[in-house]
């Protein structure tokens, strides 16, 4: 139920980016991106900004985070292959179910990682950081506490 409602928020972003796939090609200047609040899937603080594609559906999509200093995400899991680019900032990142900010790796711009579905990890932000997502969806997130859910709050 849980990634339901993540892919719900996720479409609504993309209903206001007018990001969708297309047939032909994609060219997106860094003028032209719409950052809007990241879907209540995210905890408070993030925007985001769909730049291919529809996370919520089928197929290859592409996504910008924009996490602002001292942004945190507890550990969690993806239904799908997640691949990131750290495109600015450092974006600190663990492994496993139980978040430890001293174990984090720090990945400066530039860097790359990407998991299997179902790979537990957490995000620690120390400065401004932006990535990008971009794999094939449906896209969703699943807290391994379910207390850590932003979503329970509303």
């Amino acid at each position: 139920m849980r990634c339901t409602s993540a892919i719900f928020a996720i479409a609504l972003v993309l209903s206001t980016s007018g990001a969708l796939a297309q047939d032909t090609h994609t060219v997106v200047q860094p003028d032209q991106i719409k950052w809007g609040p990241a879907p209540a899937a995210f905890p408070p603080g993030a925007q985001m900004a769909v730049v291919y594609g529809d996370p919520s559906k089928e197929g290859l999509f592409a996504f910008r985070l924009k996490l602002p200093t001292g942004f945190k995400v507890p550990p969690h899991t993806h239904p799908v292959i997640e691949a990131v680019t750290v495109l600015s900032g450092t974006f600190k990142l663990g492994m496993g179910e139980t978040a430890d900010e001293a174990k984090a790796q720090p990945l400066p711009a530039g860097s790359f990682f990407a998991f299997p579905p179902g790979t537990a990890h957490f995000v620690f932000i120390g400065e401004e950081t932006v990535i990008q997502i971009s794999t094939n969806g449906p896209w969703g997130i699943t807290y391994v506490n379910p207390m850590d859910d932003p979503r329970q709050s509303q």
